[in-house]
């Protein structure tokens, strides 16, 4: 579980440790804020085409081989990110060319990170019962949460002299090595064909029936769903299609809601920038826009560890409350003026995403057998991905001609997913399988 843990919560700090330094990078290399945004952009589309493919890999291949290829597409790919800003800077290459750079380097990321997170949600889905998923993999989400306070909080101390901006990617690069290394002594290899050839059972499995991520002594009354748990790790011969019908209304509050939250993430730091008249010190943005980074993360911890398990949130409550958490943080950010007002709407705003996102991954888990984990984890994977193509770069457009419109946008999608949960999401009990369909 350890291992599980590191895997999300390294690649969720190299990444958000990457947002706090961007804007100031971007600003030194005299690139405009929504080429920036559109840096990623390429990375965000391979991921939502790959990510279902990986996932697939993944019920042939092992979850195990499908973490490490991801976790190697991302070292591989942070350190050439580092690499060319680094040239760009030094003004060995032109900014332009520095950040194309950046972005082809990026797109590594895309093409093979994608593989990480479907194989670690579906090895956790298939070894949970169907009552304790929104918990289980809400402390998945956790780790993931974990790592984007620990990005922005290593930021700023991670910059040194020599290297300077692209410290964090340095720094990052190496931590997801160690993380490798490790997943590949210590996690036991799932390949189901090596144990077919040798004759024994997935020994992940024999661990786990005995000890779940959440005691099943507590779980509710089984159903039909869960007899079929023996067989979980056996992969589905019938496809999972994107218009499953009993995925539909997950998904597109999925998609919808990842968009409100790509948005403001792709803003908040050039928000930052303005907010406190440091488009003329861009080095000094990289603390304020990790303590607001934090702020959020926490308050992401504080709903996956603390909410959603106090309260015995279902699928469908979380996602509803997630979002209504993100209008009012909308709403705070707008009116406020100072870092400060920034801070507790991005906090209120991230509390509602971090109850959003479990809620949306684990009815859309609920809502297929056992056997399906591996695939609908690689569409839930494709789904977060596509919200970061063109979104985050249309947001910033959008904030650079009318920051009110920003602030429009954010609601009308948090309202979107609002009404979507009410008219198309099955209630808690019946997702759970508590009472009949």
């Amino acid at each position: 579980m350890t291992l599980l843990f590191t895997v999300m919560l390294i690649t969720a700090a190299g990444n958000t440790a990457m947002q706090s330094v961007m804007p100031s990078i971007g600003t030194h290399l005299g690139i405009a804020d929504v080429w920036v945004s559109l840096a990623y952009s390429w990375s965000a589309l391979l991921w939502m085409i790959l990510a279902p493919f990986w996932a697939r890999r993944s019920d042939t291949r092992g979850r195990k081989a499908m973490m490490a290829l991801g976790l190697s597409g991302f070292s591989l790919s942070f350190g050439l990110c580092g690499t060319a800003l680094y040239a760009g800077l030094h003004g060995w290459v032109g900014g332009l060319s520095a950040i194309l750079l950046f972005a082809l380097a990026r797109s590594l990321y895309g093409t093979f990170g994608s593989a990480a997170p479907p194989a670690v949600q579906a090895y956790v889905a298939s070894r949970t019962s169907r009552s304790e998923r929104t918990r289980a993999l809400s402390l998945v989400a956790s780790s993931f949460g974990l790592g984007t306070v620990l990005g922005p909080a290593l930021a700023p101390l991670l910059i040194v002299p020599g290297i300077g901006l692209v410290g964090p990617f340095a720094a990052f690069t190496l931590g997801a090595l160690i993380v490798l290394a490790s997943l590949r002594l210590r996690l036991p290899d799932d390949d189901p064909r090596a144990l077919a050839l040798a004759g024994t059972p997935d020994p992940a499995t024999h661990q786990w029936k005995h000890h779940t991520l959440i005691d099943e002594h507590h779980s509710d009354t089984p159903s039909a769903a869960d007899a079929d748990d023996d067989d979980g790790n056996a992969p589905s011969t019938t496809r999972v299609r994107w218009g499953d019908r009993r995925l539909r209304g997950w998904l597109i509050a999925g998609a919808l809601g990842g968009q409100a939250q790509s948005v403001l993430l792709g803003v908040i730091g050039f928000l930052l920038l303005d907010r406190l008249g440091l488009r003329h010190q861009p080095d000094a943005a990289a603390g304020p826009i990790g303590l607001v980074l934090m702020c959020g993360a926490i308050a992401t911890l504080l709903a996956q560890w603390g909410l959603i398990p106090a309260l015995s949130m279902g699928p469908r409550t979380a996602t509803l409350s997630g979002m209504a958490l993100c209008g009012v943080g909308a709403v705070v950010i707008a009116l406020g003026h100072d870092l400060h007002a920034t801070a507790t709407g991005f906090a209120i705003a991230s509390m509602g995403f971090g109850l959003f996102r479990p809620g949306f991954t684990s009815g859309a888990s609920l809502a297929v057998t056992p056997s399906e984990q591996g695939q609908v984890a690689g569409i839930v994977a494709a789904v977060n991905g596509s919200a970061y193509i063109v979104t985050p770069a249309i947001g910033v457009w959008l904030y650079n001609h009318s920051a009110w419109s920003v602030w429009a946008l954010i609601e009308a999608l948090a309202l979107a997913v609002i009404a979507v949960a009410l008219t198309l999401l099955r209630p808690d009990e019946r997702v759970r399988g508590l009472t009949p369909a």
